[in-house]
C-alpha cells in the first residue's frame, strides 16, 4: 500500500467527486462525511509521502507500469512533498471550518459544489506530483476548471463575469503553456520531465528552445497573477463564495508559483535559466515592481476582500524575485515562502470569511469596535496580518529573512529595499484595520455576550480551525529552520 502512496493521492479524492455527486441525488447528507474522508486520507497519504521523501530522497512512481519516458511517472521529493502537504491540509481544514456554510447556502447545490472542491484540489495535486509535461498541462486544466466554477457559485451580479474573465485570461495562460510544451516537444521527441532535462543541454543554442521557455513562463506567470498579468485575479477573489474562497485564494497561486520553480529546476535547469539566458535581472525588476504595485494597490482598496487579493499579487512578487535571484538562499527563501505564503493566505480569508458571513460586508468601516463582537475571529485576523507584515516569531519573517539575505548575496539591493518598503506599507493597511476595530466605537454592548454569541453564531467547527491555522502561524515561524534543514536546503543541494 505504501509504494502507491504517489497514486492514491491523486486516485482517491478523483474517485470520491464522482462518488459525491452519485450521492447528491440519491442520498445528499453522505456528501460531506465522504468530502472529508477523501480529503483526510490524501493529507495523511501526502505526510506519509514527506517522511517517506525525506528519508529516501525521492521516489518515482511508474503508472500503469510504463517506464518513462513513454509512460507518465509521479516524481516525489522532499520540496513537493512540502508542497503536497501544504495542499492537502489547508483543503481538509478549509472543508471543516466552512462545512456549515457549505451546507447552508449551497444547500441544493452542495453534491456540486464538494464535487468542484474535489476535483480542484486533484488538479492541484496532480500538477505537484506529475512528472510529465502534458500530464501538468491536463491537471491544470482539472484545477482552472474547476476553479472557475467554484469562482461562478459566489455573488449573482459579480462573481459570474469576474470568473468569465478568469476563464479569458486562463484560457491565454494555457495555451501559452501548452505551446511551450509543444517546443519543447518538437525539439526533443520527448515530454517527461527528467528525460528533457537530459536532452536540453545539446539544444541550449536553439532559438526553438528559448520560444518554449518564455512561452511556458509567460503560461505560468498568467496562472500565477503575476503583475501586470494579475488582471484576472482581484474580481475573481473578491467575489467568490467564501468557503472557495479560503481554498483557492491559498492555493492557485502558490501551486503555480511552485511550477515556475519546477521548470526552472527541473526541465531547464538552472545552467540554462541563470547562465545561459540574461532576463533573470529583468524579472528580479518586474519582481520588485509587482511587490510596490501589488501594496499601493492594496493601500486604495476600502473592500478588505479585495485589499487582500492586491496582497496576494505582492506575495507572489517575492516567490518570483527570490527564485530569480538565482541563489541558494533566495531560492530557499522562495519555496519557504510559498509555504508559509499558503498558510498566512489561508487563516487571513478564513478570519475575514467568517467577518463576512457576520456583517454582511467587510469593508472597513464595518470593522468598527470587531474587536468586542468577535474577539477569537479578530485574534486569528491579526495573527495572519503580523505574519504578512514579516513580525518575528510569526513564518513570514523566516521567509522574509531568507529572501532578503538572498537578495544581498546576489548584490540585488533594490530588491531588498522593495521588501522592505512593502512590509511598512502592510503596516499601515493591517494597523489601520486593527485601530478601527478596537478603537472605533461601535453599538454599546457587553463584552461576554458578544463572545458568547460569536461562539453560537459562527460554531466551533469553524473557530477551531481558524484559531489552529493562527496557532500553525506561530508553529511554522518556530519550526522554519527544521523546515529549512531538513526539507528544502538537501533538495536543493547540488542544484545551484
Amino acid at each position: 500500500m505504501i509504494a502507491h502512496y504517489p497514486a492514491l493521492l491523486v486516485t482517491i479524492p478523483l474517485l470520491a467527486a464522482f462518488v459525491i455527486y452519485g450521492c447528491s441525488w440519491l442520498h445528499k447528507k453522505s456528501c460531506l462525511p465522504l468530502a472529508l474522508l477523501a480529503l483526510a486520507i490524501s493529507c495523511a497519504v501526502s505526510i506519509g509521502l514527506l517522511a517517506q521523501a525525506i528519508a529516501k530522497g525521492h521516489i518515482s512512481y511508474h503508472l500503469g507500469g510504463w517506464q518513462p519516458p513513454w509512460g507518465i511517472a509521479y516524481e516525489v521529493d522532499p520540496l513537493n512533498a512540502l508542497v503536497l502537504v501544504a495542499v492537502s491540509t489547508v483543503a481538509f481544514i478549509n472543508l471543516i471550518a466552512t462545512a456549515g456554510e457549505i451546507e447552508q447556502v449551497f444547500s441544493d447545490r452542495k453534491g456540486a459544489f464538494y464535487t468542484l472542491y474535489l476535483l480542484f484540489i486533484v488538479g492541484l495535486l496532480g500538477i505537484v506530483v506529475t512528472g510529465d509535461l502534458f500530464n501538468l498541462y491536463v491537471l491544470l486544466e482539472i484545477a482552472s476548471i474547476t476553479g472557475y466554477s467554484l469562482i461562478a457559485m459566489g455573488q449573482a451580479d459579480r462573481a459570474p463575469l469576474s470568473s468569465l474573465n478568469y476563464v479569458f485570461m486562463g484560457t491565454i495562460g494555457a495555451c501559452f503553456y501548452l505551446l511551450g510544451v509543444g517546443y519543447i516537444y518538437i525539439m526533443t521527441g520527448s515530454l517527461n520531465m527528467a528525460d528533457v532535462r537530459a536532452l536540453l543541454p545539446s539544444l541550449y543554442h536553439s532559438s526553438a528552445i528559448l520560444v518554449a521557455f518564455i512561452f511556458c513562463l509567460v503560461g505560468v506567470m498568467i496562472k500565477m497573477g503575476f503583475f501586470p498579468l494579475h488582471t484576472w485575479l482581484p474580481n475573481a477573489y473578491t467575489y467568490a463564495p467564501s468557503p472557495a474562497i479560503s481554498l483557492i485564494a491559498p492555493l492557485m497561486t502558490k501551486v503555480m508559483a511552485y511550477v515556475m520553480i519546477r521548470l526552472i529546476l527541473s526541465v531547464f535547469s538552472p545552467a540554462f535559466t541563470f547562465a545561459s539566458l540574461v532576463v533573470g535581472h529583468g524579472i528580479v525588476w518586474l519582481a520588485c515592481l509587482a511587490i510596490l504595485m501589488g501594496a499601493i494597490l492594496a493601500l486604495s482598496q476600502r473592500d478588505i476582500k479585495k485589499m487582500l487579493t492586491y496582497i496576494i499579487v505582492s506575495e507572489i512578487g517575492y516567490i518570483v524575485g527570490g527564485a530569480w535571484l538565482g541563489n541558494n538562499t533566495a531560492m530557499t527563501g522562495a519555496v519557504l515562502h510559498i509555504i508559509n505564503d499558503t498558510l498566512m493566505t489561508f487563516c487571513v480569508f478564513l478570519a475575514v470569511g467568517g467577518i463576512s458571513r457576520k456583517l454582511g460586508s467587510v469593508e472597513l468601516n464595518n470593522f468598527k469596535g470587531l474587536f468586542k463582537k468577535m474577539p477569537f475571529t479578530m485574534g486569528a485576523f491579526v495573527a495572519s496580518g503580523l505574519s504578512i507584515i514579516g513580525v518575528p516569531p510569526t513564518c513570514g519573517f523566516f521567509s522574509k529573512w531568507y529572501l532578503i539575505s538572498g537578495a544581498m548575496e546576489a548584490g540585488s539591493y533594490s530588491f531588498v529595499c522593495v521588501l522592505i518598503i512593502s512590509s511598512l506599507i502592510n503596516v499601515i493597511l493591517f494597523f489601520r484595520i486593527i485601530e478601527t476595530a478596537f478603537f472605533a466605537h461601535s453599538d454599546p454592548g457587553n463584552r461576554h455576550d458578544y463572545l458568547l454569541r460569536e461562539i453560537g453564531e459562527i460554531s466551533l467547527n469553524t473557530l477551531i480551525p481558524l484559531l489552529m491555522a493562527a496557532a500553525g502561524l506561530l508553529v511554522l515561524g518556530m519550526y522554519s529552520g527544521t523546515v529549512v534543514g531538513r526539507v528544502i536546503q538537501p533538495a536543493l543541494a547540488g542544484i545551484l
